[in-house]
């Protein structure tokens, strides 16, 4: 499946983990953390999380990934994954809200992590969580650090109106 349609949004969650409690003071820190935490990463691969975490910083320095309202959707510049590697999109909340320069300077709490194999589904991912995260229900969710079974049904509920 190539393509963020053929797999749906909450497919991604579900498989790159929603994790809490993320610890860290700075932007790398919390990406660090993330990234040694996933659970999602090919198999064999910890030499890949190091390359990923690279990639994500070397990508935020570029520009931040901070959207406003305290989200942030980190992720490296160009595709990592291989044809029979599965993407995903792991959602971590921060321990304490840090700075990530967003554009509205607030303190970023949730940290969508996109990991894709393609642009087109890196592009579907960013908008349609984007988008997500302009619905007050769905933002509530996410400030509230709800469960993850509620994300995921909250993501499969919005996957039904996109067709």
């Amino acid at each position: 499946m190539n393509d963020l349609n053929e797999e749906g949004l909450a497919k991604l969650v579900t498989r790159g983990g929603i994790y809490y409690n993320v610890p860290g003071s700075t932007r790398d820190d919390i990406l660090s953390n993330i990234i040694a935490g996933l659970t999602a990463l090919p198999p064999g691969k910890s030499k890949w999380s190091d390359s990923l975490l690279q990639a994500v910083i070397e990508r935020e320095a570029l520009i931040s990934t901070g959207i406003e309202n305290g989200i942030a959707l980190p992720h490296p510049r160009t595709p990592m994954l291989k044809e029979t590697d599965d993407p995903f999109v792991a959602i971590a909340f921060t321990k304490n809200p840090i700075d990530w320069e967003t554009p509205d300077g607030s303190q970023v709490h949730t940290v969508f992590l996109i990991v894709s194999k393609s642009p087109k589904q890196h592009l579907g991912a960013l908008g349609k969580i984007n988008f997500l995260c302009q619905q007050k229900d769905f933002y509530n969710l996410l400030c509230a650090q709800a469960s993850k079974e509620q994300i995921v049904a909250a993501l499969e509920e919005a996957e039904k109106g996109w067709g």
